[in-house]
């Protein structure tokens, strides 16, 4: 990846490091390594980041760092790939697949996938998830393709630039068909995964809208405002509505094997292009099997 500005006679960047912070804001981190690595040019030629600039002058920063993933096993799988380019790959992660490796899923991860994925376009790049969603949460996964890429994102996650929408079917019949839960959510005492409404917790913001109802059950939009987790779990539990499927925070259903929670859409801005893009990735097909009603139609 190339990052390149031109100096114009308007820009009030002073020396290189100026233009690296202040225009691509690179962090420290990485501003570092590419000292190190003299990718780093003014007009074509290597240079330190103390040189001063005129216009007319071109700066370019050179990310192609060749990276290792040994920590990861390279695992075929069918990753359904919605959108990618030089920037980032985004991935609709079927459900009962965690988005990292651990002790219980050492090859089964979606990492695992994208890590063979990326060894057959030999590229060397380390995994990185942008987001994250829980093993049984469908829906799309951004994984950037360098260091630069999922430090833009990661910002606009905490500026709230880049937004998340859910679908969630949920238990019961909601009595306001849209609003704004705001509950704060901690870790539950004694637990290491479950989390609870706490007034001592976290921030925590959910945007709903019920989009269908049918006699037991509620197809719910969720857009989070922030990203705590199992929040919109949390959240909708709070307000008699538990997810179906959700064992955690509701209750066992014999039809219904995991939660029926599907991360629908992302927008955020193209850190390279700064455009608004915006994904969407269809529910799973096995929702309408599972509920015996058409819920393919709502989005």
């Amino acid at each position: 990846m190339i990052l390149e500005h031109k100096i114009l006679e308007t820009d009030t960047y002073t020396n290189v490091k100026e233009v690296l912070k202040a225009h691509f804001n690179i962090s420290d981190r990485l501003l570092l390594r590419l000292k190190n690595a003299k990718k780093i040019l003014l007009n074509g030629t290597s240079t330190y980041v103390s040189k001063n600039v005129s216009a007319g002058d071109t700066v370019t920063a050179v990310i192609d760092f060749t990276e290792e993933n040994l920590n990861i096993v390279p695992t075929k799988m069918n990753l359904d790939i919605i959108y990618e380019d030089d920037s980032y790959l985004i991935i609709n992660k079927a459900p009962n697949t965690p988005v990292h490796p651990s002790m219980l899923h050492y090859e089964n991860s979606l990492s695992n996938g994208v890590r063979y994925y990326f060894d057959s376009i030999n590229l060397k790049r380390k995994i990185r998830p942008v987001n994250r969603l829980d093993k049984d949460t469908s829906g799309l996964v951004i994984f950037a393709k360098n260091e630069y890429i999922q430090e833009r994102l990661v910002a606009q996650m905490k500026s709230k630039v880049l937004k998340k929408t859910y679908i969630a079917v949920c238990d019961g019949i909601f009595s306001e068909k849209n609003g704004t839960i705001n509950l704060p959510i901690a870790r539950k005492p004694g637990s290491i995964i479950e989390r609870c409404i706490d007034s001592t917790g976290d921030l925590a913001i959910t945007h709903y809208e019920v989009i269908q109802e049918h006699e037991n059950f509620s197809i719910v939009k969720c857009l989070l405002e922030t990203g705590r987790t199992h929040q919109i779990r949390v959240h909708l539990a709070s307000q008699g509505h538990p997810i179906l499927g959700d064992t955690l925070y509701g209750d066992k259903n014999t039809k219904v094997h995991r939660q029926l929670l599907h991360a629908y859409k992302l927008s955020f801005v193209h850190p390279i292009t700064n455009k608004v893009v915006e994904y969407t990735a269809p529910i799973p097909r096995r929702y309408k099997k599972i509920l015996s009603v058409n819920v393919l139609y709502i989005i």
